[in-house]
C-alpha cells in the first residue's frame, strides 16, 4: 500500500526532529505541519499539540522523525531518532531523511503489530508531495474553517480530497503563531519561521497602528462633523460648494481616509482587499503629489508659469475679440440680421474688455496665489487637478457667461415661436390641465401674432449662430476639464493593489475551487 505524505518545502533545510501534522485516515494520508527541533522534553511537546488540537479542532500529532544528515553528521542521530517512536506511539511513524551531499530522501512508513512476544514492524512504500505552507494560506484555497458538524478531534467536515489538506493546513494556523516573539520550550520550523524577525516587525505595527487609527479617526470624524455643519447648507456657500471640483474631491478623499483608519476589522476578504486597494491609491496620490510640488518649486517655474499666464489670456481674449468681429460682418456668407449683430456682438465685446481688465488687475497677486495652490500638491494630484480644474472654470467664465446668454436667448425665441405657432392652428397651452387646448382668437390677436411670428423667425438665424459658437467653446472648456475629472476617477478608483497581486503574486487572489 502507498503512503501520501505533504511535506512543506519550507522544512527542507530545517534541522532534524519531530515531524508534526495530521493523519487523514479515509485517504491514508499524512499532512506534515511543522518540524520540532532539539533540544526538547516530551511532556512540553504533547502540551504544545494538545493546546493546538483544543484552538484549531484538528487532530495533530507527532507522526514521525526527520534527520537532516547535511547538518548532522553523527551516524547515531538516526538510531536516536527510530527510538522517539516508542515515547510518541502513531500508526504508522513515518521516517524521512535528506541523504547528505545528495538530493536523494529516504521516506519510510513503519506498522507496529503487537505479537504475543515481540514487535514485528511492516514497511510501506511512501509518496512524498510537497507543497508551499505560504501560498495555499495566503490563497483561500480551503472551505470555511468553522462548520455546525464538526466537533473536536474530529476530521474536518469537508467533501474530501484535497479540502482535506487545504483545511487542516488553514485550521492549523495557531500553530504558526507561537514564535512570533518567543520560540518558548519547543522549537518549531514552518512557513512563517523563517521570517520571525520580520513577523515581529509585522506584529508591532499591528499593535501601534490600533491607537494611531483610532486617533486618526477621531480626527476625520471631528473634520466631518465640521463639514457637515448648517453654515456649509445656507444658499450661496451650498451653491458654491457643488459647483467646485476641489471641495467634491476633499470630500471623497475624507471618506476614503474614515475608511481605511476605521477601527472596525474587515468583515471578509473582499472588504478588506478594499480596504488595502485605497490605501494604495492614497499613498500613490500622495507620492505623485509630492513630485508634482517639488517640480513647480523648483528652478522657479511658478514664477514662469505666472508671467506666461496673462498673455495667455490676452490671447485667448484677442482670438475672441477676432471671432466676434468675424460673425458681426457676414460670416460664411450668411445673410444676419445688422442690427442685432451689432447689439449681440458690442455686448459680447465689453464683456471680454471687463474680463481683460479683471486679470490685469489679478496679475500682481497671481504668482502667490499659484504658489499657494501648488502647496495644496502634498494633499495628494488628485486635489491638484481638481483645483486646476476649478482655474480653468474661472478663467473660462466669460465663455461660460456667453454660452448662459445665448442659450437663454436662443430658448426664448424657441419657446416664442412655438406658442406663436399654436395661435395660428387655433391651439393654446393649459397651464392648469397641462396640455394643449383650442381657443378662438379675434382678428388683432391674429395680426400682432403673425407680426412677431415674422420678426422671430427673422431674428432666429443670428440667435441661433452665437448660439451655436458659443456652445461650442463651452463644449471645448467641459472636454478638458473632462479629461481632468476623468484622470482624477482613475486615481481613485484604480484597483493598484490588486492589480500588483494579479502581476507579482496571483495565488493571492485564487478563489475557491467550486469542486472544494
Amino acid at each position: 500500500m502507498v503512503l501520501k505524505a505533504f511535506f512543506p518545502t519550507c522544512c527542507a533545510s530545517a534541522d532534524s526532529g519531530l515531524l508534526v501534522g495530521r493523519w487523514v485516515p479515509g485517504q491514508n494520508s499524512a499532512v506534515i505541519l511543522a518540524v520540532v527541533h532539539f533540544p526538547f522534553i516530551p511532556i512540553q511537546v504533547k502540551e504544545l499539540l494538545a493546546q493546538v488540537q483544543k484552538a484549531s479542532q484538528v487532530q495533530v500529532t507527532v507522526l514521525g522523525t526527520w534527520c537532516h544528515r547535511q547538518q548532522e553528521p553523527e551516524e547515531s542521530l538516526g538510531k536516536f531518532l527510530e527510538g522517539l517512536g516508542a515515547i510518541f506511539s502513531h500508526n504508522p511513524w513515518l521516517q524521512l531523511c535528506r541523504e547528505k551531499g545528495t538530493r536523494f530522501w529516504s521516506c519510510k512508513a513503519t506498522y507496529h503489530q503487537m505479537s504475543s512476544t515481540l514487535d514485528t514492524p511492516t514497511e510501506d512504500q511512501v509518496m512524498l508531495i510537497f507543497y508551499d505552507q505560504r501560498k495555499l494560506l495566503l490563497s483561500w484555497l480551503h472551505p470555511p474553517p468553522v462548520l455546525p458538524d464538526c466537533q473536536i478531534g474530529d476530521s474536518t467536515a469537508s467533501t474530501g480530497g484535497l479540502a482535506d489538506i487545504f483545511d487542516t493546513v488553514a485550521r492549523s494556523e495557531v500553530l504558526f503563531r507561537n514564535d512570533q516573539f518567543d520560540e518558548g520550550p519547543v522549537r518549531l520550523s514552518h512557513w512563517q519561521s523563517e521570517g520571525v524577525e520580520a513577523s515581529i516587525l509585522v506584529e508591532l505595527a499591528k499593535r501601534a497602528s490600533g491607537p494611531v487609527c483610532l486617533l486618526l479617526a477621531s480626527l476625520l470624524s471631528l473634520i466631518s462633523a465640521a463639514s457637515a455643519c448648517r453654515l456649509w447648507k445656507l444658499g450661496p456657500l451650498a451653491f458654491i460648494r457643488s459647483k467646485l471640483s476641489t471641495c467634491e474631491q476633499l470630500q471623497h478623499r475624507l471618506k476614503h481616509l474614515s475608511f481605511i483608519f476605521s477601527t472596525e476589522k474587515a468583515q471578509s476578504p473582499m472588504q478588506l482587499m478594499r480596504k488595502a486597494n485605497m490605501l494604495v491609491s492614497v499613498l500613490l496620490d500622495v507620492a505623485l503629489g509630492l513630485l508634482l510640488l517639488s517640480w513647480l518649486h523648483s528652478n522657479n517655474r511658478i514664477g514662469q508659469l505666472a508671467n506666461a499666464l496673462v498673455p495667455v489670456a490676452d490671447r485667448v481674449a484677442e482670438e475672441l475679440q477676432h471671432l466676434l468681429q468675424w460673425l458681426m460682418g457676414a460670416p460664411a456668407g450668411l445673410k444676419m440680421n445688422r442690427a442685432l449683430d451689432q447689439v449681440l456682438g458690442r455686448f459680447f465685446l465689453y464683456h471680454i474688455h471687463l474680463w481683460i481688465s479683471y486679470i490685469h488687475l489679478m496679475s500682481p497677486f497671481i504668482e502667490h496665489i499659484l504658489w499657494h495652490v501648488g502647496l495644496s500638491a502634498c494633499l495628494g494630484l488628485t486635489v491638484a487637478l481638481s483645483i486646476f480644474s476649478d482655474i480653468i472654470a474661472l478663467l473660462t467664465f466669460h465663455i461660460y457667461c456667453f454660452y448662459v446668454y445665448g442659450a437663454r436667448l436662443y430658448c426664448l425665441k424657441i419657446y416664442g415661436l412655438s406658442s406663436l405657432w399654436r395661435l395660428f392652428r387655433g391651439k393654446k397651452w393649459n397651464v392648469l390641465r397641462q396640455r394643449v387646448d383650442s381657443c378662438s382668437y379675434d382678428l388683432d390677436q391674429l395680426f400682432i401674432g403673425t407680426l412677431l411670428f415674422t420678426i422671430l423667425v427673422f431674428l432666429l438665424p443670428t440667435t441661433a449662430l452665437y448660439y451655436l459658437v458659443f456652445t461650442l467653446l463651452r463644449l471645448l472648456v467641459i472636454t478638458v476639464q473632462g479629461l481632468i475629472h476623468l484622470l482624477v476617477d482613475l486615481i481613485n478608483s484604480l484597483p493598484l493593489y490588486s492589480l500588483g497581486l494579479r502581476l507579482c503574486r496571483p495565488y493571492r487572489l485564487a478563489d475557491k475551487p467550486s469542486a472544494l
